[in-house]
């Protein structure tokens, strides 16, 4: 939690100099992203909306590997062609971000039922397969879109094995929730699908935990989704492109953060059982703050994709449009006397 609240202080700070364009911190969400993480199976498919770096980060995504996303170099996995924070990795079953709020949700349902046919046909081979499911994470002002409702729909009817995790932050960009929904949240709209429901302290990092782990053995067991909605505050603003200060007053920040830090709670329970003390916390504050310096420096140091690169991975063969196209790009650069790798 240390380590993911310091990448995000430090990438940051690097888009306000101007060393990358965008960035979103997850201040006040931590313990969203390592207690439901940690309740996972590496087989387990993850759907993310943005604001979930941590999750992909206990999975063993590195600090470079982040850095590298973030400045776009030759070395990004995604070849330059997202966005900051738009991560994904395919060996550890996370699947790219998407701007666009909700598609992963019904992304994340087609994946569910792939995997519950899966199952079963091993199963009929006597090749029984370690069972897995999906789980889609989206804020609260996702809900409001039609991919939530058609995702809910369909993961209840199919009965996909899956998660629907919410994190209400209290806004979606400046919109508070209470312009967003009248009723009681969102996962009071669980039972209108057919669907099992849970809310949780999202700033707890046990509670957290134990949601998800009980939810994925739910709806393991019963061939069927649940969803969760784990109330948090987002501490930061919406994005580097956002100014949260015209929609909110600073003194609610600093009394939520004052309240519900969930790095501060989870601090203080160390603490009070003599697991952790004061020197501890700084000793790995600092440890981790050079570790992301250390990985943001290699990173922007290295070059950008090769130009090759923006004709790869679409095909399994190249076909003649692309080919001709690659060959048109290269053949204006040189006529204007453009170097390209």
């Amino acid at each position: 939690m240390i380590r993911l609240r310091k990448m995000d202080t430090i990438l940051h700070n690097a888009q306000r100099q101007g060393r990358i364009s965008f960035y979103m911190t997850s201040h006040g969400e931590e313990s969203i992203h390592i207690g439901s993480a940690s309740a996972l199976r590496p087989q387990d498919h993850v759907f993310a909306q943005y604001r979930e770096a941590g999750i992909l980060m206990w999975r063993g995504f590195t600090l470079e590997q982040f850095c590298n996303q973030c400045f776009s170099n030759d070395l990004d996995l995604g070849r330059g062609r997202q966005m900051p924070v738009h991560y994904g990795c395919r060996a550890l079953n996370y699947h790219t971000i998407s701007s666009p709020l909700g598609t992963q949700l019904t992304q994340a349902v087609g994946a569910a039922y792939k995997l519950k046919l899966d199952h079963m046909a091993s199963s009929s081979d006597n090749n029984t397969k370690e069972a897995a499911i999906a789980i889609a994470y989206f804020g609260e002002g996702a809900a409001s879109t039609i991919d939530f409702h058609s995702a809910c729909n369909f993961a209840s009817t199919l009965k996909t094995p899956m998660i629907f995790f919410c994190r209400n932050n209290g806004y979606a960009i400046s919109t508070p929730t209470t312009d967003q929904y009248a009723g009681d949240g969102i996962v009071s709209r669980a039972p209108g699908y057919g669907m099992a429901g849970i809310r949780v302290d999202g700033n707890d990092l046990f509670a957290v935990h134990a949601a998800v782990r009980e939810a994925r053995k739910y709806a393991l067991e019963t061939n069927s989704p649940v969803m969760i909605e784990a109330m948090t505050y987002r501490q930061g603003h919406h994005s580097t492109s956002d100014d949260s200060s015209r929609y909110r007053d600073g003194e609610e920040v600093r009394v939520a953060t004052d309240v519900s830090d969930p790095i501060v709670r989870l601090n203080r329970f160390l603490e009070r059982y003599g697991w952790m003390n004061e020197s501890d916390v700084a000793s790995v504050d600092d440890e981790e703050r050079l570790a992301v310096l250390k990985a943001m420096e290699g990173a922007e140091s290295r070059p950008d994709p090769s130009l090759s690169t923006m004709f790869e991975d679409v095909y399994w063969e190249k076909p003649p449009h692309l080919v001709r196209q690659e060959a048109g790009l290269k053949d204006h650069l040189r006529r204007h006397g453009v170097s390209f790798q």
